[in-house]
């Protein structure tokens, strides 16, 4: 089961994920951060995987949508923190971390 804390800041908005991301986990992800996106617009999204245990292409798909709203709304995503398994997936798919 996956978990998201976040933390707002002047014009950011920090998202630490926990646990695993399958299918079932990234719509409940995709609905608490667009829904905290939308209520602080902020101008950068930083999603945190450092305790991530497992994700997989829905995963993927989470940070590719969140990326294009962001965009839509004149901000930008950045991801960082992932751990070894994430950053597989990750270079898999082209996205790029800190």
């Amino acid at each position: 089961m996956a978990k998201i804390c976040f933390v707002p800041a002047s014009g950011t908005l920090a998202c630490y994920l926990s646990g695993e991301i399958d299918h079932h986990a990234a719509q409940g992800l995709r609905r608490e951060i667009d829904a905290q996106i939308d209520a602080r617009m902020p101008e950068l999204l930083t999603m945190d995987f450092s305790d991530v245990t497992f994700m997989d292409s829905s995963g993927v798909g989470l940070i590719l949508g969140r990326g294009r709203y962001m965009a839509s709304l004149g901000g930008r995503l950045t991801i960082q923190n992932p751990p070894a398994a994430v950053r597989r997936m990750l270079e898999l798919a082209k996205i790029s971390y800190v």
